[in-house]
């Protein structure tokens, strides 16, 4: 018979399979938010075990020492042993979640769970930690003191459960942090950035964010970190790091049309080609139109790019891209005079609106905006509507990190065709690997040989 997982390592399969099932993002953020609120728990609960009777899991008594428990506590080692787990049901904000309860036997003394109680029926506690990110970043004292605020001094944790807890979880998010990215060679690079309140007092900052597509076809979540704001010297930090660790330049950054990305994105990888998101830009535009045309002002606005009057003969390249450049200048024709400054917006950086149209066809609609990233931000965000702000900096950037990199899993990689192949090639040896000039032009030495008389 197959081993049964612990109650943590189950949770954690649960969580990962959800990315595997092809199902909704919503609905998977959802289920994750429901099965981290179980691993808090769960987890919490086992480091109340492990230190109540001052060992590990599996860990023999006879083979433990007083600081072996990592505690910077004093733990004695108690006899008895953990006799499997009974379900308890707990109330949460998020609905009701099963647990499931370590039993213990041959102990002297009671267990009880500090974080419980006796027996506990609810807990307020939960969208807190969920906002923490499995309590990533927190001190001690802001773990200590969400649970005491929530459930009463009797249900706060020990400081040595919660220092467990919290060390585990932050060396992930640092190792994740530092990798090394040379091994990442990416084709598309998609950057975007999100506001959160995570400073009193503050207004909303942003979380800046990295994913891109690899030469392979498959996705990567790149980099992630907060700043003050989308400035060129926030942007130019950010993308700086991601190129120290060894991220070579994609051939398409997307983004949006915030300023301070697009300078720093140019002086970074400033051999990348640039495609601003035409899903931003066309709310842009349509902010700039009476309601009462919007409608129509939008459908016009997207059969610029609409290729389907081309058929299936459709060939990638600069004559496709003054096509669509011609089909820019007729709306601005229709719509210049009613509403000029929204055609003024649409003709500022018009070129950047229709790089994409260089890549392979196949890939069209997902290179030309950044809208999935900043979907999966708006997840993000919902969740924490109901704390108002986050505890601060660290478990804002930690619980979004948590989230994408949930999510990223089961991002869908990107169709390569044998035709798209060679374009990317050919694109590819243009851009980051131009061939190089032996000769200076006018060299003597550079002229073609001729036969001798």
């Amino acid at each position: 018979m197959p081993r049964t997982l612990p109650p943590v390592q189950a949770i954690r399969a649960e969580i990962d399979a959800l990315f595997t099932q092809g199902r909704d993002l919503v609905e998977v953020i959802e289920d994750v938010a429901r099965l981290g609120a179980r691993l808090i728990i769960q987890t919490a609960v086992e480091a109340e075990v492990d230190a109540f009777l001052g060992r590990a899991r599996y860990q023999r008594t006879a083979t433990v020492t007083t600081t072996a428990t990592g505690s910077d506590e004093d733990a004695p080692v108690r006899p008895g042993y953990r006799n499997g787990h009974c379900p308890t049901t707990v109330k949460t904000t998020s609905g009701p979640i099963t647990i499931a309860r370590p039993k213990l036997r041959g102990t002297t003394d009671k267990f009880a769970s500090r974080l419980f109680g006796t027996g506990v029926t609810r807990t307020h506690a939960l969208e807190t930690l969920v906002i923490a990110s499995f309590v990533r970043g927190l001190s001690v004292r802001d773990v200590e003191g969400a649970l005491a605020d929530a459930l009463g001094p009797e249900a706060a944790l020990s400081k040595s459960t919660v220092s467990t807890i919290c060390q585990a979880i932050v060396a992930e998010y640092d190792a994740w942090c530092h990798r090394d990215l040379t091994a990442v060679e990416l084709d598309y690079l998609f950057l975007d950035a999100s506001h959160f309140k995570m400073h009193d007092g503050s207004r909303a900052e942003p979380i800046l964010a990295a994913w891109g597509i690899t030469t392979a076809g498959k996705p990567v979540f790149a980099g992630l970190a907060a700043a003050g704001s989308e400035s060129t010297d926030a942007w130019h930090d950010f993308l700086t790091d991601l190129a120290g660790r060894g991220l070579r330049p994609p051939l398409l950054v997307i983004s949006d049309g915030a300023p301070g990305l697009i300078s720093a994105a140019e002086q970074i990888f400033a051999s990348s080609l640039r495609q601003r998101c035409l899903v931003h830009r066309a709310r842009n535009v349509l902010a700039k139109v009476s309601a009462g045309d919007q409608a129509e002002v939008k459908a016009a606005y997207w059969q610029i790019f609409d290729l389907s009057d081309l058929g299936d003969d459709i060939t990638v390249g600069q004559q496709l891209v003054d096509w669509v450049q011609r089909r820019i200048d007729a709306f601005a024709d229709t719509w210049g005079s009613r509403y000029p400054a929204a055609v003024k917006c649409l003709l500022s950086d018009r070129q950047s609106l229709t790089t994409y149209l260089r890549f392979p066809l196949e890939h069209h609609k997902r290179v030309r905006h950044s809208n999935f990233i900043e979907r999966t931000f708006g997840e993000t965000r919902r969740r924490v509507k109901v704390i108002g702000r986050f505890p601060g900096e660290t478990s804002c950037v930690s619980l979004v990190w948590a989230v994408l990199d949930r999510a990223s899993r089961g991002w869908r990689g990107f169709t390569l065709t044998s035709k798209g192949l060679r374009i990317l090639h050919d694109l590819r040896r243009a851009l980051l690997d131009p061939p190089v000039q032996l000769h200076p032009t006018g060299d003597p030495a550079s002229a073609p040989l001729t036969e001798a008389a």
